[in-house]
């Protein structure tokens, strides 16, 4: 999710890139989603457990690189808000889809192991991680220096110890208009004279402030909703001239919104920092196993064809990184 610092804050879901989940939402209709707050464990049928688990982890290629006691259970349990398509939401079945789980599942493959991801409100995914509620953290979470060193984004204060992160995804904010009406827009300065529309209180909004002010006389007209899918109706209509969103939920209604001939993505990103896998300190087996992992899929080829697959080419990595972020 993007927050202000950069992305998402340490420990609150104010900012992007979860809150515009639902603009992704109303435009690929027939996506149901459960609240952030839920719980609720879910779990693919055939998930492995016991002796099931471990012939599973014997015959994977990087198996041995996990610790012992996740081998033997045969599953890495992932704290996630699913609550953010394409990156990780509830499909038409009540199915966990998207980035995330599609790319677990690859790594999965090559160690052995099931991920099996649990709904979580997003400030209590780190704690969770810390209580061991969790193997892992896995919900569009932009590494930062701050959640690395524990540090609370707003206050600058301690609060953890940190995490560390296995990046596997860049992501920025993006602008997008209505699909053959770019009117030249390629950056936010194209905007002056012009209207965009945003989701209140999100990086996109701050960027649309910002920009308001350096365009003086020659206004730029801000239009916040409470939600993305409010700001991209709008933009449907004809009521703005561009809107802007976290790169993967613009790039996923440019694909889905009215079969692809709504929208389409003006200009680059800006704000990019990378999503990282998090994983609690000390832990550096597991980290370790994941971004063995990681690099395998990229070199095998499955993790492009994940990203292609949801239409976010644009955020690959190259190369599994640990801690990259800044």
């Amino acid at each position: 999710m993007t927050a202000r610092s950069p992305h998402r804050p340490f420990a609150a879901k104010s900012g992007q890139a979860r809150l515009v989940a639902f603009g992704a939402i109303a435009v690929a209709g027939s996506l149901l989603l459960t609240g952030c707050g839920d719980q609720t464990k879910e779990k693919k049928a055939e998930e492995p457990a016991g002796d099931a688990g471990k012939s599973s982890a014997a015959a994977a290629p990087l198996a041995d690189k996990l610790p012992q006691a996740i081998r033997d259970k045969g599953e890495i349990k992932v704290g996630s808000d699913i609550a953010y398509p394409p990156v990780e939401f509830k499909d038409a079945s009540g199915k966990t889809a998207g980035i995330d789980p599609d790319v677990a599942d690859a790594l999965g493959k090559q160690l052995g192991v099931k991920f099996t991801f649990e709904n979580g409100t997003f400030d209590t995914l780190v704690t969770g991680l810390r209580a061991k509620r969790y193997d892992i953290a896995m919900s569009a979470m932009t590494d930062t220096k701050d959640r690395q060193n524990g540090v609370d984004g707003d206050t600058g204060k301690k609060v953890g110890e940190g995490v560390d992160f296995v990046d596997y995804f860049n992501a920025g904010v993006s602008l997008y208009t209505p699909k053959g009406k770019t009117q030249s827009i390629a950056t936010w300065d194209d905007l002056c004279g012009k209207k965009i529309v945003v989701q209140r209180g999100t990086v996109s909004h701050d960027l649309a402030k910002d920009q308001a002010e350096k365009c003086g006389d020659e206004k730029l007209a801000v239009e916040a909703f409470d939600t993305d899918a409010q700001a991209q109706t709008r933009l449907r209509s004809g009521g703005a001239d561009a809107g802007s969103s976290d790169f993967p939920v613009a790039a996923y209604a440019v694909k889905t919104s009215g079969g692809g001939k709504d929208f389409e993505i003006v200009g680059e990103q800006v704000d990019a920092a990378p999503y990282g896998i998090a994983v609690a300190k000390g832990n550096t087996e597991l980290r370790d196993a994941l971004k063995a992992a990681l690099d395998a899929i990229i070199a095998n080829g499955e993790y492009g064809k994940i990203i292609a697959k949801w239409g976010v080419e644009a955020g690959a990595v190259e190369k599994a990184v640990v801690n990259g972020g800044k």
